[in-house]
Order: structure tokens, then sequence, then C-alpha cells
């Protein structure tokens, strides 16, 4: 398969509107046949084509006896819309769909079984530079989804703002369009039992309560303009004491041990602290006690409760610089600090409980909110990560590496950041992540696409890059808006070194999908460490399982090989995902297996499982992985290393020095 030539929609990304990918043609077999199970017999797992032709063409035969069947790309042969509810007693459709087992898509009927459903849950993902609606089945099977992109507003370099109002707008076109798929597909607007909610981090919104309207435009997270706002903030922080559960730390260090946070552009507080100071509308509302704050989560929950509900939850909160891990609450210390009236900022919820319905007039009118996450947790919650010790990264407009580490606030002291993972419920516990941010992701890719005009969709830097074996010494760091972890330079520069007369477009495109990926192995590299000093600080390593194998999903001090990293797997997600040459790549530079699910949207589908488990429909129960095993169990593709460790090494060397160079370019002489 040509690279991102089947890229599915990003999270973070622009890579809208395109299929599902399939495996890669050298990608190990697909699992026996995703049809046979529910057609014969449960123990049957024989391919129907390596079977005796008697026992393929009976199954054929009982559709094929009906002059109403049609042909299907999914499997078998399926009557037209509309008359398959008139085929229940067909033996290829089970009396009860607890007959089924555990994997609905390989059922050779599979939109008959689908149109049998009568309970369905519903996504929203409101992204960076685009928004999407699903509806998944038990099974994670997509039922209906449809994407937009949204503007993007740059009015000054280094600002990235969005229109407040552009948010629920996008994301009800999308809803009518999936409602209106679901609905085309005999479903009711009753089906669906309930909505969860994933958003952008860290992107800044405030308006007032007694309008409802907003007094700024939402600033974005990657938006960089409060670089002296930063610099300020860490001067005075360097007068203040702060009271940590590792006693009283003066400056900077304090907020990071209260947060697990930098004080950097990226987090909300350093985004507000800009807006006090240079939006007047900001200054009156504050006199007038009128002020709201949130982040996306907290803009769309109020604007589909009529107002109802300002609420945010933990994984939102603790990306603002104002939220004590500990306490797992707000911090009045750190309001005091950043001005922040706490009036003004709202309840803190868990992930999975019912937050309210939707307002009145709405086209999903009285249908329950009950999930509500930051996009990252959701995806290591749709990727089942809920294991201490499993991790997913992320690839949308920027990328994000998380490593669940349970019930325990891992300290970084290699560059990364501690955070929330998620919170089941109300009375469930809280789980925390260890967490890597590449602002530059898929960006790049667009970038090539809309400033240099080198290409006219995102898959074609893939398929430019596939055409040359190097990159023939070009390295690209993409520091557009400075560097995030785990070097956290604001004043980095995008850099492009290594050019020669050699050098084409070919080798711009392979060095930009590389750049990404040695940035996800300095993350690598970084979490190992972490990981290591958390296990020593503790005692010792964790103990194996049953089997013998380690329950954290990393080796242990004295099983450390030439890896970059202590975690094996590498599980994946996302629109930079859907190109071959850029996972291949991937797992070339980290040396360890790349695993990519089929169904990619990680995001929507964590959503999704929240607000089920609120409702505990389908048996879910995020407490246990086991509830989920049958839930998005589609094709796997394993990417694995092809090149030497002594060529992985000089390659990352190489990139270590590009780093070196754009480091600290941005000054005040006017020379950078």
């Amino acid at each position: 398969m040509s690279a991102l030539s089947s890229m599915p929609p990003s999270r973070r990304g622009s890579f809208v509107g395109t299929p599902l990918s399939q495996p890669p043609s050298n990608a190990p077999s697909a699992a026996p046949s995703r049809r046979g199970s529910f057609a014969l017999s449960t123990t049957d797992e024989t391919p129907e084509h390596s079977r005796p032709q008697s026992l393929a063409q009976s199954r054929r035969d009982s559709f094929a006896a009906s002059p109403l069947f049609r042909r299907s790309s999914t499997a078998g042969q399926i009557p037209p819309e509309g008359l398959r509810r008139r085929l229940e007693g067909l033996s290829k459709v089970p009396p009860h769909l607890g007959d089924i087992g555990p994997r609905p898509s390989s059922h050779p009927d599979r939109e008959a079984v689908q149109q049998r459903e009568t309970e369905f849950v519903g996504a929203i993902d409101c992204g960076t530079t685009s928004c999407r609606f699903y509806i998944f089945d038990q099974w994670a099977d997509i039922i209906a989804n449809y994407q937009i992109e949204f503007e993007q507003l740059h009015p000054e370099p280094g600002w990235h703002e969005h229109d407040p109002s552009i948010y629920t707008r996008e994301i009800d076109r999308c809803i009518e369009e999936g409602l209106k798929q679901f609905k085309d597909k005999g479903h009711e607007l009753r089906e669906l039992k309930c909505v969860g909610i994933a958003t952008q981090r860290e992107t800044t919104l405030l308006w007032d309560k007694e309008t409802g309207e907003p007094l700024y435009n939402a600033i974005a997270w990657p938006d960089a303009r409060n670089a002296a706002n930063v610099r300020d903030l860490r001067a005075r922080a360097e007068e203040r004491t702060f009271h940590t559960p590792d006693g009283e730390i003066v400056g900077e260090e304090g907020i990071r041990r209260l947060t697990g946070l930098p004080l950097s552009t990226y987090f909300s507080a350093t985004k507000w602290d800009w807006m006090k100071d240079n939006v007047e509308e900001v200054a009156d509302a504050i006199e007038k006690k009128t002020l709201l704050m949130g982040t996306v989560d907290t803009w769309l929950v109020y604007q589909y409760t009529g107002g109802e509900k300002h609420i945010t939850d933990a994984s939102n909160a603790c990306r603002t610089l104002l939220y004590n891990l500990h306490k797992q609450d707000w911090c009045d210390e750190l309001c005091e600090f950043f001005q922040v009236p706490m009036d003004a900022l709202p309840r803190v919820v868990s992930n999975s409980e019912v937050y309210g319905v939707f307002k009145k007039g709405h086209p999903l009118e009285g249908v329950p909110i009950a999930g509500l996450i930051g996009d990252q947790q959701a995806a290591l919650v749709g990727n089942k990560c809920l294991k201490k010790g499993d991790a997913k990264q992320t690839y949308g407009t920027g990328c994000f590496m998380l490593y669940n580490t349970g019930t325990e606030v891992v300290r970084s002291t290699h560059g990364l950041v501690s955070t929330v993972g998620y919170k089941m419920g109300p009375n469930e516990p809280l789980h925390y992540a260890l967490e890597g941010s590449v602002a530059v992701g898929g960006s790049s890719v667009t970038w090539l696409r809309d400033n240099l005009g080198m290409i006219e969709h995102p898959r074609e830097a893939g398929k430019l890059a596939e055409q040359v074996e190097d990159t023939g010494g070009v390295y690209f760091v993409t520091g557009f808006s400075g560097l995030f972890a785990p070097y956290w330079d604001m004043r980095a520069t995008g850099m492009m070194i290594g050019l020669s007369t050699y050098t084409t477009k070919h080798h711009i495109a392979r060095a930009t999908l590389e750049a990404t990926c040695f940035q996800t192995r300095a993350i690598l590299e970084a979490m190992s460490k972490d990981v290591a000093l958390s296990a020593a600080a503790g005692g010792g390593k964790p103990k194996p399982d049953g089997n013998g194998e380690r329950v954290d999903g990393v080796k242990g001090e004295d099983d450390q090989g030439e890896d970059p990293a202590e975690i094996r797997v590498l599980q994946v997600d996302g629109g930079m995902t859907g190109s071959d040459v850029t996972m291949q790549l991937q797992a070339d530079i980290l040396g360890i297996d790349v695993r990519r699910p089929l169904m990619r949207e990680s995001t929507v589908l964590g959503a999704a499982l929240l607000a089920g488990a609120a409702l505990k429909l389908f048996g879910w129960d995020l407490s246990t992985a086991d509830s989920l095993a049958k839930v998005n169990r589609l094709d796997v593709s394993v990417f694995k290393s092809q090149i030497t460790d002594e060529e992985r090494e000089w390659k990352y060397a190489g990139w270590v020095r590009a780093i070196d160079r754009a480091r600290g370019w941005q000054t005040n002489s006017g020379h950078g």
C-alpha cells in the first residue's frame, strides 16, 4: 500500500474524509477468516477459501436462494436496506444478540446484525483542526460517523486562535449528518443512549455568565504569544514559596511539584495571564464578577446544556497549571499566583458519569452527556491502556505519548510531565500518567501542503518519501512554536539542515516524517528513565505476573538491551498512522514493534466507552479490561525494525546534532 493512501481522520490533523486503511501488504497475515466463526460454528476458524467446497457453498446458498441479495464489500451477500428486519428468521442471523459472540465484524451479515441492535453510544471529538461525531455499537463497530475541518486563525506570527462559536456549529453539522446515516439504517434517536465528549486540551476560553458570549477568541494550545508572560511568571515564581508534598519549594520547581507541569506557553494559565493583561472585556468581567473560565470541554458542556453546567474533568483541569495533582482539585495557592478568580473556574468531575442532557431544540435533545475527557487521555482509554505500564502514542496535529502509572504520581526528571490519566467514576480512584508531547506532528505535513505547496494532499508526503532510500543527510527540526518534551525550549526554531544540490522534495518529505519519529524516540528514552527511577525508588522491580511477564510492560535494570526504550511495543493511533512508510520509519528509529489497529479512531472510542460505562451499558466496566474483550478486535498491523542497531544510532546521532543547533535560536538581538 502506498503511504498515507488510506489515512483515517486525524485526531489533531487535517486528514479528513478518507476511509480506514487496510493492513499493509507486508504485514503479518490477518487472523483466520473474520466470517467463518459465526456462519457455521464458534469453533470453526478455518478460512472459507480453504474449507471443502460444500461448506463454503452452503453458506452462500442461504442468501443466494433469495432474489433480494446484493454484494457487500464487508462479507457475504446482504439483502437491501429496509428488508433486513424481515429476514430475522434466517439461520445466518442468530435469534439473540448474545448468540453472536465477541466479534460481530466477522458475521457474514454484519449489517443485519447491527440492524437488530437497539442500544448505541455516541461520541464527539473536538480536535485542533477538525471535529467529528461517531456512533458505535457494543463491539465498537462504527454505525455512523462524520467529520469536518474548521477554520484556523493566525492573526500574528506564533498566534493560533479559534472562533468559539465554530466548535458547536461544526459539531452540530457532524451530528446531523451522523444521525441521518443512523436513521437511514433503520434506527431511531431513542436508541442512542448517551454521548461522550473528548476535546483538545489547554485551549483556553473566557466568557460572560450573564450573556453567555465569549470575551475573546479561544487561544489554542499551540499558541506561543505568551512567551514574555512565561518569562515574567518564572521570575515572579523565584520570589514565591510553594507548599508541596515534598515540603516548601521556591520557584518554578515548586509549581512543577504541585501540578506536574513546567511553566510553558503550552498550558492554560499562561494564556490566561496574557488575556487578563491585554483584553479589556476580560478586565470588565472580572470587575463585574461575571467571568467564566474553561477549556473546550467546559465550553461545549455549557453550550449543550443551555448554560446549566459549568464543569470540567480532571484530565483537562490538570493541564491548566491551576490543579493540584495530589489534592485532586483546584489549588488556591496557584490561583493566587496566577491571579485567577476561583469562582470563575468550573467544577471538576470524573470522566464517566451523567452530567446533564442536551438542551431542548438540539438534534440530540434529551440524550445524556455521560463521558468527558481530554483527547489524549481518551485515546489512552480507547486503546484499552487500563493497566499500569500500558502506553500509547497518538499522531495528530501534535503527537502525544502517555504511559499509565496507575494510582501513583510519577515525578519526571527527564523533561516529561506528570498528568491525570482518567477517573472512571465519582467514587473511583484517580489514575495518573507520564506524558511526552511533540508540538508538531501531522501539522508538519500540512505545512508542506499549505505553506510550501509541495504536495496537494497529506498522503502525497508518504508517496514522495518512499521513493528515496533515505533523506540524503537532511534533518528537519519542526520547532515552529519551540520544542516541547523532553526539551522544553520555547526559544528553539524550526530548522532544516543538511541541504545540498543533491536534495530533492523527496528527501524533504522523508525528513519531515522522520522528524516526528525522532522526537518520539527522545520521549520514549526519557519515559524509560523516569519509569526506571520510579521503580527503583519504590523498592525494586514491579512483580511479574503468573506467566513471568512484567506487569508494568517495561524491562528491568538487568535486562535492558540496546533498544532506545524499555517499552517493548508501542500502540499507535491517529491520522499519521495511516502512512505505512511513517510507521516503518518509526519502528526503524525506535527498534521496537509498532502496533497499528485497523480502527484507529481511539479518541472518539475512548469517549464512547466512558459514556457507555456510566450508564452500565453492554457490561462495560472500565475498572477491568476483561469487560472490554469484545471491543475493537479488528485486525492489527505490526511494523518491525528493518535496519541495524548501528544504522539506527547513526541516524539518531544526526538528529541530536540538529536539535542542538536549533535550540536557543530566538533572541532579542534581532538576529533570531
